[in-house]
């Protein structure tokens, strides 16, 4: 992975540690600082860091995030079903009681933080115009029209 970041950079930029980034980020902390607020609220990220002004607005977590998620709780959860019924094999309605509060508690917590950490990951491999000095920060107004719109 290191190799990847290392060849992905241009040598006159300096190289950013993927493992302390993806650390703060779990942490919901800034990638670069560790100091900073990842969140304005509960998922939305801030435009830029409250402590060392990096921008985050560049991030593209979008849909990966909850596919995570819920992998991480599926296993988690049909385990500990597994394991609970060939135990002590309770009646359908205990195993609800544990394992639907089980499952939707573990996903409110893992959400911010795998959103985190792919944000931080995107930020130290300078994906999406994290610090690429190539990235074109120019606005939608500036772009040319999309073949749809041309048509219409």
């Amino acid at each position: 992975m290191s190799q990847f970041a290392q060849e992905s950079t241009p040598d006159d930029l300096p190289r950013r540690d993927v493992w302390q980034s993806l650390k703060r980020s779990w942490q919901q902390k800034c990638p670069s600082c560790g100091s900073g607020s990842l969140y304005g609220k509960y998922l939305k990220v801030n435009d830029c860091c409250p402590k060392c002004g990096t921008e985050l607005f560049h991030q593209r977590a979008d849909d990966a995030p909850p596919y995570f998620v819920m992998t991480i709780t599926a296993h988690v959860i049909v385990s500990g079903i597994l394991v609970t019924e060939k135990m002590f094999s309770p009646p359908a309605w205990v195993e609800l009681a544990i394992w639907l509060p089980a499952a939707t508690l573990l996903s409110l917590w893992l959400l911010p933080r795998v959103k985190g950490t792919l944000i931080g990951y995107q930020w130290a491999l300078r994906m999406h115009g994290f610090g690429n000095p190539s990235f074109d920060e120019r606005s939608l107004s500036d772009l040319p029209p999309s073949p749809n719109e041309a048509t219409s």
